[in-house]
């Protein structure tokens, strides 16, 4: 058994029995399943507030939350929101996923305090790859861990059919303009004595065109401006997505059909032209759709979001969207049930919100804006707390949590996390590369100060960047039996040195929340002592240019000594001005393994300048990625 029959937790429910040597992930998630037993998951909701009506149960371990909750319960003021973050990541692991859901488990099972940890969902093409599954590991692990890890209640695959469609429109489109006049185009699109669908009212109103309902009130020329996007292929940047790592749909050619033809204008013969194209396939969390359920913050906002997709631009260089293409609202429909996060359980039957899966690099690399919210409008009467996981390093997904996901959400954090471990400092120290198969090195095993004086500079950086957003700084130090008192303490004086608010040993990995009572502990403290007047941005959307907000992040994050545009980006620049994009935050698109651009250079590089190759838009999720 998992679990003591006798004492409890501050749950009340039976404290957890950890084994030694540890198990395997999936034998301590089946374990606690048919050993223990999952908590019933209308159980786990009540434990946070949640009554019947405001959850859909999806089997027995998993429920949908409704979002009224978070109307409902709208004072988040007393409500600590605490972001979990990490170095630069190496092969060795430090153990992002896995420290916020001990740190959950910590402060909900044993120091009492109401608390939901929020994760994202995770991709099937890493599930499946090298990097595996992201539920946590050890005895801090969400279970059941085959049910998070595999389709959960199908959010993802929502996405996958939402992006589709578009990309379906998008293609159909592109056929009916080049083979229909214009006449034929208005006649297809707008039925005669009939009022114009909402999509085309909204077209037209961004056409300039005020007033008018009726496909009879349009002159020739506003019916032209309405139904002929004229998209330019070359501009198109929509591309088709699947939740699984297939190179060889990377670059594929569409439109090869015999059906795929029209009939070739300039001949004016007769004859007909195939409609293809080379376009590809990119994985599903990579797809705007998940950038944009990841920042919405309601069914409303989602909608606008979508709409507000840009897959292309017109041969005036105007941008189209989905609203343009008429999918606006059908993409909405195929993500209403999505924008619901999933409530599920750690192995100490706290409770956990699963929601979106944004990659880390091209996009936030954070669980969505809505569960965020609902789990501090449900934690926020009793104080109580909501730790959110930041994708790779501190220095991308940290960054991007406090530029982009606060703004979006209105949510003000009080403390940062950073996960770190000695071996992993060790190697930004210049220590001996690691090869997968292959026994670590003597450096990693036993104790060598050397290499680690030099690599706590990596745990400072990070430490002195989350400090100019204003938050608290707690450093969580995973523990492994290597580790020698030296070695820790050299790493908690350096910590404090930078400006954290304190730097704990953790090891919630072998003992569930009770390995992370000290860091839950030294979180409640930080928690306490900070001010939420003191969060501040690093830049501002509205008066900063696009080229300054990049030069601010490469400078103040990244360590640049500055930044350098190519001809391309300077030419996207101009026309995002154009478009009215530039009031945008920005979501940089670099390596996770170094602060530089360079993935080899570890530590704290300097003297590096950061070129900016392209820019690329996410319009309906609200940023820009460079």
């Amino acid at each position: 058994m998992a679990t003591s029959e006798g004492e409890l937790n501050a749950l009340g429910y039976p404290v957890l029995q950890c084994k030694t040597p540890v198990p395997s992930d999936i034998e301590i998630s089946q374990q606690i399943v048919k050993e223990v037993g999952l908590l019933p998951i209308e159980d786990v909701a009540k434990q946070i507030g949640l009554t019947p009506d405001q959850i859909i149960p999806w089997g027995i371990s998993k429920a949908k939350v409704k979002l009224d909750v978070k109307n409902n319960n709208n004072n988040n003021s007393n409500g600590n929101y605490v972001v979990v973050t990490g170095i630069n990541p190496t092969p060795l692991g430090e153990g992002k996923s896995t420290t916020t859901i001990g740190l959950a488990q910590a402060l909900g099972a044993i120091c009492g305090q109401p608390t939901v940890a929020c994760i994202r969902q995770p991709s099937q093409g890493p599930t499946f790859g090298i990097k595996g599954g992201a539920a946590g590991g050890g005895y801090a692990q969400v279970v059941p861990m085959e049910e998070f890890n595999l389709h959960l209640t199908g959010d993802i695959h929502a996405v996958t059919a939402a992006n589709n469609l578009l990309a379906a429109a998008l293609e159909t489109r592109l056929l009916h303009e080049a083979s229909q006049s214009d006449e034929a185009l208005f006649k297809r699109l707008c039925p005669p004595n009939k009022p114009m669908a909402p999509g085309l009212v909204r077209r037209l109103e961004k056409l300039g065109i005020q007033g008018k309902r009726m496909p009879e009130e349009l002159t020739k020329e506003e019916q032209s401006q309405l139904v002929r996007l004229d998209i330019d292929p070359s501009t198109i940047t929509w591309q088709r997505v699947l939740d699984t790592c297939d190179r060889h749909l990377r670059q594929v050619q569409v439109g090869c059909g015999p059906k795929e033809t029209y009939k070739d204008k300039e001949k004016n013969d007769g004859s007909r032209k195939q409609h293809c194209r080379t376009t590809g396939f990119d994985i599903t969390v990579a797809s705007e759709v998940m950038a944009v359920l990841a920042l919405a913050n309601d069914l409303t906002d989602l909608r606008t979001k979508l709409g507000n997709m840009v897959v292309g631009y017109s041969r005036n260089r105007v941008p189209i969207t989905a609203d343009d293409l008429g999918c606006g609202g059908a993409l909405t429909v195929l993500m209403k049930d999505a924008l619901l996060p999933t409530l599920m359980q750690t192995v100490e039957r706290t409770p956990v919100l699963v929601h979106a899966g944004p990659f880390a690099n091209i996009a936030t690399g954070n669980s969505s804006v809505v569960a965020d919210q609902v789990a501090l409008s449900l934690v926020s009467e009793k104080g109580g707390f909501v730790v959110t996981e930041a994708g790779f390093g501190a220095d991308i997904g940290m960054e991007k949590f406090f530029n982009i996901k606060c703004r979006s959400s209105g949510l003000i954090p009080q403390a940062a996390v950073i996960v770190a471990t000695i071996r992993a400092l060790k190697m930004h120290g210049g220590g001996p590369p690691v090869v997968a198969g292959r026994p670590l090195a003597p450096a990693y095993k036993e104790e060598n100060l050397e290499l680690l004086k030099v690599g706590v500079a990596n745990l400072q950086k990070h430490i002195s960047n989350a400090r100019k957003f204003g938050v608290q700084v707690v450093v969580a130090v995973n523990r492994f039996s290597t580790d020698t008192e030296a070695e820790i303490d050299i790493v908690k004086a350096a910590s404090m040195e930078a400006g954290a608010y304190d730097a704990v040993m953790s090891n919630h990995w072998a003992e569930g929340g009770a390995g992370a009572k000290e860091l839950g502990e030294a979180v409640m403290k930080a928690c306490a002592s900070s001010n939420k007047e003191d969060f501040r941005f690093l830049y501002d959307v509205e008066t900063q240019s696009i080229p300054e907000k990049i030069e601010i992040i490469s400078k103040e994050i990244y360590g640049a000594d500055g930044v350098e545009f190519s001809e391309l980006a300077l030419q996207q620049i101009q026309q995002y001005e154009e478009a009215g994009f530039d009031k945008l935050p920005i979501c940089m698109a670099k390596t996770q393994y170094s602060l530089s651009c360079d993935a080899s250079a570890k530590n704290v590089p300097t003297g590096f300048t950061i070129t900016v190759r392209e820019i690329r838009s996410c319009a309906g999720a609200g940023f820009l990625y460079p």
